[in-house]
């Protein structure tokens, strides 16, 4: 049974974690280094250390809310304090590289990825029902106990999450599509429309929604896309054939083709396959 929970990290997604799990029950500490982030975490209503031995030692539920690249130098401290029985999580985007450092560290572990954020990054942007509705896939490439899984399901589900099952190379391959390429697009469609900055002024809802996430935290999604790059190239080579099928249409001005493509897109959008249901 999850009672005690120690989030290592106190950012977006570590503080509405925190708040969302304090607000559903649970007991909770948040760790950082930075003296001024802790003080900044307290002011939202959580318990908040440096003292990392001091917050794992009593977690039953240690949950990395790190970037992945930081997870290998923190694993090895993390084992050091952690108690028996207590279960290991992350809630990165990407999971084959947090399964190979809780392979290499021998760590506890069974991955998370709640589907939930915002372009806004901090501490101070943390809200108790930022996971209300939201996905959230657990990855169990350890093989760990279905106990623990169960435990693992149910508390996300206590945070309002949606949860499923998934290999961590299957969930690399999905968000890749629905998450990462996304982002990479908005990216690229802000760029090449602040090419001409004077239209910004035009700007109205459809240039907005487009582009909204490409504000995201350029150092998290930088790491998130090298990480996932080999899906994630698969993804941009798609979508850059789907683009050279438009510029087609456009070069040979084939207003019937390029209607038939729009429409067959959006026949698809609104109609999705679901293979797994």
């Amino acid at each position: 049974m999850i009672s005690q929970i120690a989030i290592l990290g106190p950012g977006l997604l570590g503080g509405s974690v925190g708040l969302a799990a304090q607000a559903s029950g649970y007991q909770v500490t948040l760790w950082g280094r930075n003296p001024d982030r802790v003080e900044a975490t307290r002011a939202l209503g959580l318990n908040a250390t440096t003292d990392l031995a001091e917050v794992v030692e009593k977690a039953d539920l240690v949950i990395l809310a790190v970037p992945v690249g930081a997870m290998p130098r923190l694993a090895g401290k993390v084992k050091t304090h952690l108690r028996k029985g207590a279960l290991v999580t992350d809630v990165g985007s990407v999971k084959a590289l947090p399964h190979t450092m809780a392979r290499e560290s021998g760590l506890p572990f069974i991955g998370s990825h709640p589907m939930a954020g915002s372009e806004q990054t901090g501490i101070e942007a943390a809200r108790k029902d930022l996971f209300d509705g939201a996905a959230c896939v657990i990855t169990n490439n350890q093989g760990r106990p279905d106990s623990e899984g169960a435990a693992l399901e149910k508390f996300w589900q206590d945070l309002g999450c949606r949860v499923s099952f998934m290999a961590a190379d299957d969930h690399d391959r999905a968000v890749a599509r629905i998450s990462h390429l996304p982002h990479a697009m908005a990216v690229a469609t802000a760029s090449a429309a602040l090419r001409s900055p004077e239209d910004e002024s035009l700007a109205a809802g459809g240039y907005r929604d487009t582009t909204r996430v490409a504000s995201g935290d350029p150092s998290m999604w930088a790491e998130i896309m090298v990480e996932n790059r080999a899906e994630l190239t698969t993804a941009l080579e798609d979508a850059q054939n789907e683009i050279r099928e438009m510029l087609e249409h456009l070069a040979n001005s084939d207003k019937k083709g390029l209607q038939d493509y729009l429409a067959e897109v959006k026949l698809r959008k609104e109609n999705p396959i679901h293979p797994h249901e």
